[in-house]
């Protein structure tokens, strides 16, 4: 159906206010982390800048040895994210070629998996860890991403190859094609919107965690870019332009993975309009 031009300018308006709502707390949040050193945050909200300074972006490198921390949470990137992937997508996959019956039964137990909170496994993982000798290494860090990290990314590949007509699977049987081939060659091209959703927030998931540093590592040597903010909130509790700064640095590179991905993420929706 062909929209009128009032429809579409209140479509383009509604998508202007829409990303208004959510840039305006970054752009506070840029200005704040470009105040001088030492200056308290505003009572309200102040877009307009005063002085500007640089000085925060190059102190949080002194204070604390990002660089390193930041090439930690990448090396748990580069592990954990395709481990995800490929677990979670057999996963996906196996539950998706069950009978009806049976898959039911498989999902009732993810979901129920769901609602266990993490903090009934920190300790269990603690003393797997232990025995397995990876406590204090970054492999502590990886680890979840063997069992797929989330129930949650085995539903999302579920679903997505349930879709998939059975007759495709049956014609790929007749032609020799078995179960990883399958996989390989028509699930995984077909659910490729699904992977970028699922590398998405896996890569938000582990860099932004937080808890299992704190808890699985003990050298510095190990931390990673949620610890350096922990750690620089310590040294400077009221310096908020220094935290403002150093949380925009961090900031940068899921960003720039959101852009990466974002053709993969919206060629499902365009490929259903047309």
């Amino acid at each position: 159906m062909k929209l009128s031009s009032s429809n579409r300018f209140s479509i383009s308006a509604a998508r202007v206010i829409t990303a208004a709502v959510f840039l305006l707390p970054f752009l506070w949040v840029a200005l704040a982390a470009l105040r001088p050193p030492g200056t308290p945050l505003p009572r309200n909200l102040q877009f307009t800048p005063g002085e500007l300074s640089l000085e925060n972006f190059i102190r949080i490198w002194e204070l604390v040895p990002l660089w390193r921390f930041a090439l930690n949470s990448l090396r748990v990137l580069v592990l954990a994210v395709p481990i995800t992937i490929l677990v979670s997508s057999w996963a996906g996959f196996a539950i998706s070629q069950l009978p009806r019956s049976s898959q039911r039964r498989w999902v009732t137990l993810s979901l129920v998996t769901l609602m266990i909170p993490g903090i009934a496994l920190w300790y269990a993982r603690f003393i797997v860890y232990k025995e397995l000798g990876i406590y204090n290494s970054l492999w502590a860090l990886v680890a979840p991403a063997f069992m797929g990290t989330s129930a949650f990314f085995v539903l999302m590949y579920y679903r997505a190859f349930r879709r998939i007509p059975r007759e495709i699977y049956d014609s790929a049987r007749l032609d020799g094609a078995g179960v990883i081939k399958s996989w390989r060659l028509i699930a995984m091209p077909i659910a490729r919107p699904t992977t970028a959703g699922v590398a998405l927030l896996a890569f938000v998931h582990y860099w932004g965690d937080y808890v299992s540093p704190l808890l699985y590592l003990q050298s510095e040597r190990n931390f990673t870019v949620p610890v350096a903010l922990q750690l620089l909130h310590q040294m400077g509790r009221s310096d908020w332009s220094l935290l403002m700064a150093a949380s925009i640095v961090s900031l940068a590179v899921p960003v720039l993975f959101f852009v990466l991905l974002q053709p993969l993420l919206t060629s499902n929706f365009h490929n259903e309009k047309k």
